[in-house]
């Protein structure tokens, strides 16, 4: 892992309880600056509630212990809006039903700079038109549901880097847009990225997203992480079992003729996790040294890997799954 020194926002050993079940599990990365840093699983894997940690929006209810650092500061919910922003994943709950989407950006920026309200008014309008609303000026004056989906995921984006933040966390920002509008949202999350300058944490269950957008990634399993490492290298030669399964469902990997395959079974809830690795149970390369003890990441293949057999992985290891699934039932 890279040092502190590089590090924009640094996580190191983050649990997050509820009633003393974990649902994250001890996870550490870096995100350095204005790199796209994705966060990928199934639903449960901690990845949503992982990105909630990093802008101190976890539920009250629950416990939470390692650290969380943007720049050094731990003070996270005072760096929310200004520093570090959200794009959450229902644009629509986001936005208040009942104030002007131009009036829900002027107030933004205002909670941030000593400017006037017919200044933070003109920011306002720039920043719609700057993600692409056409007649930002009248649109400014329109309530949400006035907007599509797509021009209120937009109008979302620009709330979040009006002022201009070290860090955007986007979670799932894609999950209810068809894949026109998903590349469009992707593309202008890509922009403005560019234009504040800021890194990005992408959470999605997507790969095909972070094989387009990511620099790094961390694929998590079941509140641990599975894997992290370059996007490009994860992705090329995974080298956790599950990393693999989730690629394997992908049709571009699919051999000529064959079904693609699915990862048998569920993730476990975290109440309810088996001894020894928590992926043991859906994993073609399981033994008793998995079902029995839960493998820590450690270094292999110029990236971090939490697995015992990762070594023993085919080229490319999609196959482990394709070879699965000719298996007679």
């Amino acid at each position: 892992m890279e040092p502190e020194s590089e590090a924009l926002l640094s996580v190191r050993e983050l649990r997050i309880a509820f009633d003393g079940v974990e649902a994250v599990r001890g996870v550490s990365f870096d995100v350095r600056p204005r790199e796209v840093f994705a966060i990928v699983g199934e639903s449960g894997a901690g990845k949503s509630l992982t990105a909630r940690a990093l802008l101190g929006m976890v539920p009250r209810e629950a416990t939470v212990s390692g650290s969380v650092l943007l720049r050094g500061d731990s003070d996270l919910a005072a760096q929310r809006g200004r520093r570090i922003a959200l794009v959450p994943q229902d644009a629509l709950s986001a936005l208040s039903p009942v104030h002007p989407v131009g009036d829900q950006l002027t107030a933004a920026v205002r909670s941030v700079a000593r400017v006037s309200r017919s200044q933070a008014r003109t920011r306002a309008v720039a920043a719609l038109d700057r993600v692409g609303i056409p007649d930002a000026a009248r649109k400014a004056r329109a309530y949400p549901h006035e907007f599509s989906g797509g021009m209120r995921q937009r109008a979302v984006i620009a709330m979040a880097t009006i002022n201009d933040p070290d860090v955007v966390v986007a979670d799932e920002p894609t999950t209810a847009l068809d894949e026109e509008r998903r590349d469009q949202v992707l593309r202008v999350l890509a922009e403005q990225r560019e234009a504040v300058g800021a890194a990005l944490v992408l959470v999605t269950h997507d790969m095909d997203v972070v094989a387009g957008h990511a620099d790094r990634v961390l694929v998590m399993y079941a509140g641990r992480l599975a894997e992290l490492g370059p996007a490009g290298t994860v992705l090329d030669r995974p080298r956790a079992p599950y990393t693999a399964g989730l690629l394997a469902s992908l049709p571009q990997h699919a051999p000529p003729g064959r079904r693609l395959p699915a990862l048998r079974g569920t993730p476990p809830a975290p109440g309810a996790l088996p001894a020894g690795c928590a992926f043991a149970p859906r994993c073609p390369l399981a033994d008793d040294a998995c079902r029995h003890t839960e493998p820590e990441p450690s270094a292999a293949d110029g990236r971090l890997v939490a697995c015992h057999h990762w070594a023993d992985l085919p080229h490319p290891a999609t196959e482990l799954f394709h070879q699965e699934e000719r298996q007679p039932a």
